[in-house]
């Protein structure tokens, strides 16, 4: 992290040229969640300069509220598994159209057995650091500063030949309490990383027919 930023004090960033906007265009487009990893393991350095990358996102008041803990113990991943497996079954349950509740239990929807990493991303809602700058209306924002870090890790990641998979259907209590965190730290993100088994053109999801991406102008608004 300290690196980064020292290759970054006292240069002039110079305009950016159409090859690299259009190599930029390809890794956003690349950017998928992964729930098929490979058990290759993933070096240290590899980790470190994605995380080192991630810690540059913007964060409200300067704040850096997010915490990334690594989950290597088995028994607190093993955790981690059931509380998905409980959420994922009352999910299925949830939906009254048995067409789309088949839909549902058929997608592939975490890579938790087989992800070489586990990363929990966690808000510090009690640091100190920012002085409260810019929360005082919007406290949410330290949330969004966590989210933002965790989109450039996942950037990073994908620039590096990792994938990255976000595991919402869990229960942030449970997670809380099996890695015995600070009651301040609120989950964020679960991420599973490691490399892909397999690379596609479209997202999963759109492959499967559970969701088409929608046009921009669908979701621009003028007033």
């Amino acid at each position: 992290m300290e690196d980064v930023g020292k290759e970054m004090r006292g240069t002039i960033v110079s305009s950016f040229d159409a090859g690299f906007r259009a190599r930029l265009g390809e890794l956003f487009a690349w950017r998928r969640d992964v729930r098929r990893f490979r058990p290759d393991p993933v070096a240290e350095d590899v980790l470190r300069a994605c995380l080192a990358l991630a810690t540059l996102s913007p964060s409200v008041g300067n704040s850096q509220p997010w915490r990334f803990v690594r989950v290597a113990d088995p028994d607190r991943r093993a955790a981690v598994v059931a509380s998905f497996e409980r959420c994922n079954a009352e999910a299925a349950a949830n939906y009254a159209d048995v067409e789309r509740r088949h839909a549902y239990e058929r997608l592939k929807l975490a890579g938790l057995r087989e992800a070489p990493i586990h990363l929990a991303v966690f808000c510090d809602t009690a640091t100190e650091a920012g002085h409260g700058l810019g929360r005082a209306t919007m406290p949410e924002m330290l949330r969004y500063s966590v989210v933002s870090a965790v989109q450039t890790f996942w950037l990073a990641a994908r620039a590096n030949g990792l994938g990255v998979g976000w595991v919402s259907i869990l229960e942030p209590e449970a997670v809380c309490t099996c890695l015995d965190l600070p009651p301040t730290w609120e989950l964020v993100a679960y991420l599973c990383v490691g490399y892909p088994q397999e690379e596609h053109l479209d997202p999963e999801l759109i492959r499967h027919g559970w969701q088409d991406r929608s046009e921009v102008a669908m979701r621009l608004f003028e007033r």
